[in-house]
């Protein structure tokens, strides 16, 4: 969060205006088809991107919808050099009815907002968030795939573009919002194998791990190629103290499915401050209950989560979050050991839930909530 009382309110400012300025040639259907053709994950880009300005003096100024370019950067620019960067991913989505929409803006503001704070960086105001993930979706409106598995994933992303290498907080930043077409994180839905890591932790107490910050992710790479060289997808994150208890997988969160009897409940490692607090998770927390479904919020140990599956009591494991939706886990190796989850196929509590949820994003099921912003 910004310290002074003037920059604090520039911070705050009322919401941007946007200057359009789109593409004279726009793609055809054709070109588009061709460009989206392989729409695996960070591929595909759209025609536009949204910029914004920031600086101590002016606060948020300079909106503008332009065609998607390459970025000018002096070489000292301080986000390159310092890491002062967190960015937010949400999806839009072609309902049934053939309209836009966007799944639940308003709470990934909100999560960029808190990002920012810790990374002392302006905060953008919620409602400049939304209205400038209004303009790239209304701007590349075309682009909103109407295919099932497909959707457009939004990458807002914020950076110092400060010059100057003083190590102190940035007084200038800029805010980038662009688009891809998108299928399934993993490809085809199938369950996934996952390798614990004894080796690396993602964060600690006192950290980032409650951020979306741009370095939590680099510092993953490390694990995520150790769970490759053991021929799994993801890797699980333990807690940095005692590596005992289960956080977070790969860049996404975890759900454990217990069973007792005919019924099932949902079980996730609380929000400690070393966990990010995903929006798909908040969204199946908030909607399991309609299913019937119990949830608790309770740390769960390797030993546990091991012990549970080969008892049948844990039936289920799941990732979520908006990349990966709803996606189950159906392998677990260790440096000791291997185990399956359930019989290693997709769960039924699974299924549900991303019935549900997909939906909702399609405007086939009930939207109580209102998670679903229209274009």
């Amino acid at each position: 969060m910004i310290t002074t009382d003037s920059a604090t309110e520039a911070t705050h400012a009322a919401p941007a205006v946007f200057t359009r300025r789109l593409s004279t040639r726009r793609a055809t259907a054709q070109e588009r088809a061709a460009r989206s053709a392989d729409a695996s994950f960070g591929t595909a880009f759209t025609e536009h991107m949204v910029t914004l300005r920031w600086t101590r003096q002016e606060g948020w100024h300079d909106g503008r919808v332009e065609p998607y370019a390459t970025l000018a950067l002096d070489p000292a620019t301080v986000g390159l050099h310092y890491g002062q960067a967190v960015f937010e991913g949400l999806k839009a989505y072609r309902t049934a009815d053939g309209r836009t929409a966007v799944f639940r803006p308003h709470a990934h503001a909100e999560r960029f907002r808190r990002s920012a704070a810790r990374l002392l960086m302006p905060e953008l105001p919620e409602e400049t968030f939304v209205r400038a993930v209004e303009e790239l979706v209304t701007a590349d409106e075309a682009w909103v795939p109407g295919e099932p598995h497909r959707s457009l994933y939004l990458r807002p992303l914020m950076f110092a573009s400060e010059t100057g290498l003083a190590l102190r907080p940035a007084d200038e930043f800029r805010f980038l919002l662009i688009a891809f077409v998108t299928e399934g994180f993993f490809g085809e839905p199938r369950p996934i194998t996952v390798w614990v890591s004894e080796d690396h932790t993602r964060a600690a107490p006192g950290g980032t791990g409650a951020a979306k910050y741009a370095g939590n992710y680099a510092a993953s790479y490390a694990a995520q190629a150790q769970a490759g060289e053991h021929g799994c997808d993801q890797v699980v994150w333990l807690d940095s103290q005692e590596r005992r208890w289960v956080e977070e997988l790969g860049g996404m969160n975890v759900f454990f499915v217990e069973r007792d009897g005919p019924a099932r409940k949902l079980v996730t490692p609380p929000l400690s401050g070393t966990i990010l607090p995903g929006v798909t998770r908040d969204t199946l927390l908030r909607a399991a209950p309609g299913l019937g479904l119990d949830v608790e919020e309770r740390r769960i140990a390797v030993d546990e989560w091991r012990e549970g599956c080969r008892s049948g009591r844990i039936s289920e494991v799941f990732a979520c979050g908006t990349a990966a939706q709803v996606t189950s886990v159906g392998t677990v190796r260790t440096a000791r050991d291997e185990f399956s989850v359930g019989d290693g196929r997709p769960g039924l509590v699974a299924g549900m839930l991303s019935d549900l949820l997909s939906g909702i994003e399609r405007g086939l099921a009930p939207d109580p909530q209102k998670w679903m912003h229209y274009v």
